[in-house]
């Protein structure tokens, strides 16, 4: 798996350059510290520099989120199956890491349906889940910013009706530099390896807010 993600963030930032015009400038800010002195991993999501939109209407970049551990899963808000069993399944993860770990872990969602998940639709879904607080954070990106994330933690997905998508149920751990530790399918009840990663993990003296 990792050698998986760094082949896809090299190609994903190959692309990116040859669209980009010369410059003086690196087009990825691969000198940019993440804590303190620390350079950013070459397998961190942080060299991703799209950007995507909060519950919040906030923009943000995988970066901004620096110093805090991640545990992402790609769901769409109209669906009607296994996205609200993989809500559940990050209620519960969250639930038993809260337990020793009470800040410095972000819960984050990113959907895969960007057209109809507006920040207006993910606030409201969040507040119907009762997951409207800072830990939990509801992205929207692009079609191309969402397909190359969905390449980067290897979720596939297909649109099989105008309203519905087919998808992998995959629940992923991101350490406090970006880089990912842990993968488990979801919908499953036993998730004691990602909660052990989680708290493995984390380093209060990395958390940057």
């Amino acid at each position: 798996m990792r050698r998986f993600l760094q082949a896809m963030l090299i190609a994903i930032l190959i692309t990116a350059c040859g669209r980009q015009e010369s410059t003086s400038t690196p087009p990825v800010a691969d000198q940019a510290t993440v804590t303190g002195a620390e350079e950013i991993d070459d397998m961190s999501i942080y060299q991703l520099t799209t950007s995507w939109r909060t519950q919040d209407n906030d923009e943000i970049t995988f970066k901004d989120l620096n110093g805090e551990v991640l545990v992402v899963v790609m769901i769409y808000t109209s669906c009607q199956s296994a996205c609200p069993r993989l809500v559940e399944d990050m209620k519960s993860i969250e639930s038993k890491v809260s337990a020793s770990i009470p800040s410095g872990v972000r819960y984050v969602f990113v959907s895969i349906d960007p057209t109809y998940d507006t920040p207006e639709r993910l606030k409201a879904f969040s507040i119907e889940n009762g997951m409207d607080d800072p830990r939990w954070l509801f992205l929207q990106g692009t079609e191309e910013s969402v397909r190359e994330f969905a390449n980067v933690v290897a979720v596939r997905y297909d649109r099989i009706s105008p309203i519905d998508f087919s998808h992998s149920n995959i629940i992923s751990v991101f350490d406090q530099r970006g880089v990912m530790l842990h993968q488990q399918e979801g919908l499953v009840t036993d998730y004691k390896g990602t909660i052990e990663t989680v708290v493995a993990a984390f380093r209060p003296q990395n958390v940057s807010r």
